[in-house]
């Protein structure tokens, strides 16, 4: 579990866009790194594009919008089609990079058990420094939530 003011782990992954994306890149602005289980799933795609209707306020405070989650980048680039999501998707496929962040966990849903991803979102600041993480959020609130925390 990463805390409060530690270094963010650094990761590189493949965008929707087919590029490799590395944390560290975005050095020097606030980072909203978001861990969501599924693309076009009920609550992943409220969540999806509450931020994607807040887009404006997320663009005027300087913020980069990572989501990410264990699907493909194709699948990516369907949900972010559909959806018109402005921001870009990740593809953590091993779930590296959620295992790091400590959101790969234990899940029971109709009695039974599975590995998958806590939905959780890490508030980064331009020094790569965790501002705050924000565990089991909830999809229809999320992006009010996030810009409570982002500097205005």
């Amino acid at each position: 579990m990463i805390e409060k003011g530690s270094l963010a782990p650094d990761f590189t992954l493949t965008s929707d866009a087919g590029e490799t994306v590395t944390l560290s890149q975005f050095r020097g602005s606030p980072v909203v790194l978001y861990f969501y289980p599924r693309d076009d799933t009920p609550g992943c795609t409220t969540q999806a594009c509450g931020i994607r209707d807040s887009w404006d306020e997320f663009e005027k405070r300087g913020a980069v919008v990572l989501g990410v989650s264990p699907d493909s980048e194709s699948s990516h680039v369907k949900f972010k089609q559909k959806f018109g999501l402005p921001f870009t998707l990740l593809a953590d496929s091993d779930h590296a990079t959620a295992e790091a962040y400590g959101v790969w966990v234990e899940k029971k849903n109709y009695g039974k058990t599975y590995m998958g991803v806590e939905r959780s979102t890490f508030v980064i600041d331009g020094d790569g420094k965790l501002v705050k993480a924000m565990r089991k959020v909830k999809p229809d609130t999320h992006a009010a939530d996030v810009l409570a925390v982002l500097p205005e």
